[in-house]
């Protein structure tokens, strides 16, 4: 892997968790840890991080936390057509699992009009905006928190799901990949994924078109683990197709 393709890894990753340490860089992207502070110290030359001793963390973490941001802002147009169709399909009394990520927080943001629901989530900004509404009977899983995402994760994060089941699952995605499946930016999350669709009847990932094709660092499985995928129309014909050979059903908003 070629210097800048490694160093933009790095900053996805960071975007991610939030934070990272030198000896896990090295061994994820197999250089040795001098290369990696290299890395590191041009990241953040370029203003995007802030070293430390052994790793470094994300510059706009400790301003996003306080102000309760999520870290990936772009397509919010797309996200939130996806937010408001995804809504559509939850009734008043559902049980479901609403994963962290953007795209997620706009399917929140619309089911304040909905009564009695109740909702598993490990975001912790979806739980505070569904907490507003009283009716509602809210779930936080416990776990390790990521700051760019207001998310808790891993394998405490995972085993919560443990005995249980719900209805309606709607997931996010870090790229949605024929060959490659449902794939994510940290690791981590795949043990609170893979819980999430194992508690589900159904399986939604929501997704704006320009994840469909990309691939991130965690494989969480094949694409047939979901049954519905709720993107935006700059999804292609061929995509569609295919999506659909595979059992997967698609949703434009």
């Amino acid at each position: 892997m070629l210097s800048l393709q490694r160093r933009r890894k790095i900053l996805e990753l960071l975007q991610e968790d939030g934070s990272a340490r030198v000896s896990a860089l090295s061994r994820l992207f197999n250089v040795s840890e001098p290369t990696v502070r290299q890395d590191l110290d041009k990241l953040e030359e370029e203003g995007f991080i802030v070293r430390e001793h052994g790793g470094a963390f994300l510059k706009s973490v400790p301003q996003q936390v306080k102000s309760l941001s999520l870290q990936h802002s772009e397509n919010m147009d797309k996200k939130a057509r996806i937010g408001r169709k995804a809504a559509e399909l939850i009734q008043d009394d559902d049980f479901l699992i609403l994963d962290s990520g953007s795209t997620t927080t706009e399917v929140a943001k619309n089911l304040l009009i909905r009564k009695n629901l109740k909702v598993i989530t490990n975001a912790l900004n979806i739980a505070l905006l569904l907490g507003t509404e009283l009716s509602f009977e809210i779930m936080v899983t416990g776990g390790e928190f990521k700051p760019p995402t207001l998310s808790l994760t891993g394998e405490k994060a995972g085993r919560f799901f443990d005995r249980i089941h719900v209805g309606k699952c709607f997931l996010a995605a870090g790229g949605v990949s024929l060959d490659t499946g449902l794939t994510y930016p940290s690791f981590n999350d795949i043990y609170v994924k893979k819980a999430m669709i194992e508690a589900s009847t159904e399986v939604y990932v929501v997704a704006d078109s320009t994840k469909i094709g990309r691939v991130s660092f965690a494989s969480l499985g094949p694409i047939d683990l979901i049954g519905f995928l709720i993107t935006d129309e700059g999804i292609t014909e061929a995509d569609r197709a295919a999506l659909e050979s595979r059992g997967v059903k698609i949703i434009i908003a």
